[in-house]
Parts: structure tokens; sequence; C-alpha cells
């Protein structure tokens, strides 16, 4: 049987904690192009994707479409569909197409990415497809340099020991069935309040895989996050 690969590039936010500015967050100018498209082409160099799928939201699917064209990305493995209304439909939503399109087989996967990553590697892509073999879902992450405190808003509750913290980023890859399966034990409720996907896979039981990832993976989230990501692109990452 075939193993398919797909990408997940989620790209579906407004992007409010940008503040005043005319576009969201993924379509914002990173050096001369959009962070969106800094992102895709990232997934693009590699070959072992079946689709590479897009989410945006309805009203910006035909706006990605220029935007891709006007910056050549042209590859014939990117759809461009409408993402959800959180996190979990938008996932949910490019499950749906993929169903659709290919059908899904029980040794097919994903590698789900933020569209406003734009400094993710090949390595840390790589190393997602790579733990795929072993595990069932996989997480980026990189150690908590930070003590994390955990509190209620008013008052410490917990330091948790440092060493064993870590930050979580993306991409996070799953075997689809096994994501699927997880998501329908889930209540009505548990899928409005997790919004992090490779907690569902944990919560059913499944083992779930680390892979190193980057301090310069960041997530483009407010206008101080855009300063710094020029920054890393003025010194040639």
């Amino acid at each position: 049987m075939e193993i398919m690969i797909y990408a997940h590039i989620m790209a579906g936010g407004i992007g409010k904690r940008m503040g005043n500015t005319p576009l969201p967050k993924q379509f914002l100018k990173l050096g001369s192009k959009p962070i969106i498209v800094h992102t895709v082409e990232k997934f693009i160099l590699n070959d072992q994707f079946e689709l590479i799928i897009v989410s945006t939201p309805k009203i910006w699917v035909d706006y990605t479409k220029e935007i891709f064209e006007k910056f050549g990305v042209t590859d014939e493995r990117i759809r461009i569909i409408e993402g959800g209304s959180e996190r979990n439909d938008t996932l949910e939503k490019a499950l749906e197409f993929i169903e659709e399109t290919n059908g899904i087989s029980e040794t097919d996967s994903i590698v789900v990415h933020d569209a406003v990553r734009p400094f993710v590697s090949k390595k840390i892509i790589d190393d997602n497809i790579k733990a795929l073999e072993k595990y069932k879902a996989v997480d980026t992450v990189v150690p908590a340099f930070d003590t994390i405190v955990r509190g209620n808003g008013k008052e410490v509750t917990e330091i948790p020991v440092r060493d064993e913290m870590y930050q979580g980023q993306t991409p996070q890859s799953f075997n689809i069935m096994t994501f699927i399966e997880s998501y329908a034990k889930l209540s009505s409720e548990q899928k409005v309040i997790l919004s992090d996907s490779a907690k569902i896979v944990l919560l059913s039981g499944e083992k779930v895989a680390m892979v190193e990832g980057d301090n310069s993976n960041m997530k483009v989230t407010t206008p101080y996050d855009l300063r710094i990501a020029n920054a890393i692109l003025s010194e040639g990452h």
C-alpha cells in the first residue's frame, strides 16, 4: 500500500494581536514577500508531499490564489481551501478534503504547520516525517529556557521542573486515521477547549514523539514578532 503524506498550512486566523492592519497577519510582508509565501515555499521543497493544502478564511481564498500567482508559487500540488472557525475545524475540513480527493488509508499522514512560522527548516520537516515511521503523532518542541509558572491569574499554583518543560511549535504531524479516531472521542466541550492537536491524540492514549525545533521557527503574532522576523531574514535565514 502506497503511503500518502500531506502538508497542511494553517492560514485560517485573522490575527487580531497584530493590531490595526488591513490584512490578516499571514499576508503581511516579511522582507519582499508575504509571510505565507515564505512558509509555503519551505514545503514545496519537499517532494514527499502528495498535496500541500493551504487553509484560509473563506473571504481570503481568492486573495491567496492571487498572492501565490503574483509571487510565482505555482507548485501543482497546492490546494487552497476554506478553513474553519477554530483550529480543529480547519484541520477537520482539510481531512475532509483529502477524503473527498484521494480517500484516506490507514498509513496516510499529515504534517500540519502554522502559516505564520515562515522559518521552518527542511530538517524540522524531514524529522517530523521520519518520526511518523515509528509514532502515530509528532510534536515539534524547543526547551523552555525560562521557568514555567502555573497560576490562576492571581496566585502561583505550581512551578514545574524547568528541565522537563518544552515550548510547542509546529509542525505537528499525525497518522490521519489516528487523529480522526482521537478527535471523535472528544465531547463537544472538549473540541472547543482543546486547540492543540497533539494533546488530542495524547488524551486518547497514543504516544507523541518529540522532534527538536529551532528558536528561529518563531510564530509571527504581534508587530514586535514581525520586527524580529525581519531581523532574522536580513541575516540571511
